[in-house]
């Protein structure tokens, strides 16, 4: 019994099925391409990886129309490919991470830029500009058994038809099997998790009306309209 309706379930939309996945967490990883890294001020040789998370309800099926957030006037796109956990665990090594993944998906990271950059320049957390509502965008969750491959295939995005993220997820500087490996020793894994895996270079704003489309080889494809302010 609960003093009020409990929330419903944030979940995500499966390729091919009726069923759908529940989101426990959602998990992001900064700066994960070099490319990526070097456009934001920093030198990806030096730094391991890190994350940050989105609340499980930021996430919304796509394709959809995404409102644009209160309190900004930067919003920025950033395609990533996207881990869904099925097993759980902790200190999951590397050869075994693939065991503990149930699929992958596209999805966007959206940004409130400048609320992003005012908490960096004062030592404040991301939370602001980083984990608000509707801020993960995701297409339906493709399984694991139909999956090309998560070691490398194209990943882009454009914006009303114009690209403006194109590289191959091989260029990540830490693979798939490293990152969910290192975060694993963090916390424990579970099933219902979705792990962000960075974005590539080209991150830039969008305004009401801009239609985002993206991809990633093999997983799938995604298209976000930015609706109206929120």
């Amino acid at each position: 019994m609960y003093v009020f309706d409990a929330p419903q379930q944030a979940s995500l939309a499966v390729q091919g099925s009726e069923d759908r996945f529940p989101i426990r967490r959602i998990f992001c990883v900064g700066r994960n391409y070099e490319a990526h890294a070097r456009e934001m001020g920093k030198d990806p040789t030096r730094e391991a990886p890190f994350f940050f998370t989105k609340p499980a309800d930021a996430a919304i099926d796509a394709p959809c129309t995404m409102p644009y957030p209160k309190l900004t006037e930067d919003l920025h796109h950033e395609i990533e490919l996207v881990l869904a956990i099925g097993k759980g665990g902790d200190a999951i090594a590397e050869e075994d991470v693939m065991d503990h993944i149930w699929g992958a998906a596209v999805g966007l990271d959206m940004t409130r830029r400048d609320l992003q950059a005012e908490a960096k320049k004062m030592g404040r957390p991301w939370d602001w500009g980083k984990a608000f509502d509707n801020s993960a965008p995701i297409a339906a969750i493709r399984p694991i058994a139909n999956v090309f491959s998560l070691e490398k295939g194209r990943i882009w995005l454009a914006v009303n038809g114009e690209m403006r993220q194109d590289a191959d997820i091989e260029d990540l500087i830490w693979s798939v099997r490293e990152h969910v490996s290192i975060l694993s020793n963090a916390v424990t894994l579970q099933p219902g998790d979705l792990i962000m895996t960075g974005t590539p270079a080209g991150v830039a704003s969008v305004v009401p009306g801009d239609l985002i489309t993206g991809g990633v080889e093999g997983v799938g494809g995604l298209e976000v309209t930015i609706g109206p302010r929120a």
